[in-house]
């Protein structure tokens, strides 16, 4: 594969929100250079829409060499990463040329050129290429993981190198097709509580994280904790979240179980739940009735909506990319700037992330593995986990990354959040989190689901009713 220059498609994914979140994804909004983990399920409920006008840039290649190297991904984060390796390692570039196609995630049009490419091979297939969490499982695990290289036939020394770098364990689950490892994020997008410090003093007389966390039962893998909690802020006039959305992220990753079992849908019991406790949030006034990537939703995160929010659940980009720029401040006293703590949740799970794969037919293989080990498993402070932990390359933010190794020699103190070294909360999330439950299916199966979930807790349909139109719409358009 030593084709010249690929043509680059919009790389704007950025809504509502000033930075770059996650994608956002299509995952949320998010700037194509910073916080890109994002995911693409742009129907369930706590999903951002993604632009829907893709624009054409010009073609990106990083490096003069005679070796030509595709790399193909959804947004300019991972060509940004190879551009720097580039200008750290001037002979890596003087050897090779990175040529870069980035499509927008939009309505699958980078999942469909990418599988056209891959089927086709030859000189226009990618060497290199990323898959978010809305789809990795269909290149890791389903119908296009025979296109990817295990990192081993890479050359890389995978089972040193993770447990060296103390790597999430669901991004391993994610990642692994069987036994074998076939791709690896850079982010860790385990989540936490991310909660406002005067509203926890105001209600429980306590903003300490280690308080609040035996408040609403965090790590318990049950809400019944939290809700009892929602009770006690309610009563102060608080909501416990802004929507009920806030909430499905980590209803739909922790279940037990996917939504395809022997090739029946399946609705696990935690996700059932979902269905009630979205019903109660609503019922019971613990939350606003928002829905996220809204203005209603924005306006909670600054203070500003029906009732104050206490929490928000979510991953470090969300704080990062989303709450820091729509907190209506810029410094302690602002807005709600410098009011948030980060603490563990009540339930363990994960939201977003961007996962690189190598192609099984790359006649780059050197190139190839040198770029993904550097992004994924170097734990140096030259290897890209720790530059993107500790803001070193422009990213914008301290994220959290894969490597728990580097998270524990990494600077996470955020002002926004009153100067609290957010990591052990997030290493705890990552801790938590699980992929046992996924399927390639999620994206489409997650959005019919909130939708039937909506229309129970806003009553246009009982519950019967509302899970009757899931299950229809479930087995009229998907085949599996």
């Amino acid at each position: 594969m030593k084709k010249v220059i690929a043509s680059v498609l919009s790389v704007a994914m950025v809504a509502a929100i000033a930075a770059g979140c996650t994608t956002q994804p299509t995952d949320a909004p998010v700037s194509t250079t910073a916080g890109g983990s994002g995911e693409t399920e742009a129907p369930a409920e706590t999903e951002a829409p993604a632009d829907t006008e893709p624009s054409e840039t010009e073609p990106v290649s990083y490096g003069t060499g005679a070796e030509h190297v595709n790399l193909w991904s959804f947004t300019d984060e991972i060509p940004n990463m190879v551009k720097y390796y580039i200008s750290q390692n001037p002979e890596f570039g003087e050897k090779y040329t990175f040529d870069c196609t980035i499509i927008a995630t939009d309505g699958g049009a980078y999942q469909q050129a990418l599988d056209a490419a891959l089927v086709a091979g030859g000189d226009t297939a990618p060497d290199m290429y990323a898959a978010e969490a809305a789809f990795i499982l269909k290149y890791s695990q389903g119908d296009m993981a025979q296109f990817a290289s295990t990192y081993k036939d890479l050359g890389i020394d995978v089972d040193t190198k993770i447990n060296d770098a103390g790597i999430a364990g669901y991004t391993i689950e994610v990642g692994s097709r069987g036994s074998d490892l076939v791709a690896l994020g850079y982010q860790a997008t385990g989540c936490a509580m991310i909660y406002r410090a005067s509203i926890a003093e105001d209600v429980f007389g306590t903003s300490e994280p280690a308080e609040i966390e035996k408040i609403v039962g965090a790590g318990s893998g049950s809400w019944d904790t939290f809700f009892e909690a929602a009770e006690q802020l309610k009563a102060k006039g608080y909501a416990a979240v802004s929507g009920g959305g806030d909430i499905w992220n980590a209803c739909e990753k922790s279940a037990d179980t996917a939504w395809i079992v022997n090739g029946e849908l399946n609705v696990d019991p935690k996700r059932d739940a979902y269905f009630d406790i979205a019903k109660q949030l609503k019922d019971n006034g613990w939350s606003n009735d928002t829905t996220g990537w809204t203005e209603a939703w924005y306006a909670d995160m600054k203070g500003e909506g029906a009732q104050p929010v206490f929490a928000f659940f979510g991953p470090a980009w969300l704080i990062n990319y989303v709450m820091i720029g729509n907190c209506g401040g810029s410094a302690a006293g602002e807005g709600t700037y410098g009011d948030w703590r980060v603490c563990a949740p009540p339930v363990g799970f994960f939201w977003g992330g961007t996962w690189v794969l190598g192609n099984k037919d790359t006649d780059n293989k050197e190139a190839v593995a040198t770029i993904i080990e550097w992004i994924t498993l170097d734990t140096s402070e030259t290897g890209l986990q720790y530059l993107w932990a500790n803001d070193k390359m422009g990213n914008g933010a301290k994220d959290t990354v894969a490597s728990a190794t580097v998270m524990a020699k990494s600077d996470g103190a955020l002002d926004f959040c009153g100067g609290q070294n957010v990591f052990p909360a997030f290493i705890d999330g990552n801790k938590y989190a699980s992929a046992k439950a996924m399927t390639q299916y999620d994206e489409t199966i997650n959005g019919y689901f909130t939708d039937a979930a909506n229309q129970y807790a806003q009553g246009n349909l009982d519950r019967d009713a509302a899970m009757d139109a899931f299950k229809t719409n479930v087995t009229d358009n998907l085949s599996f």
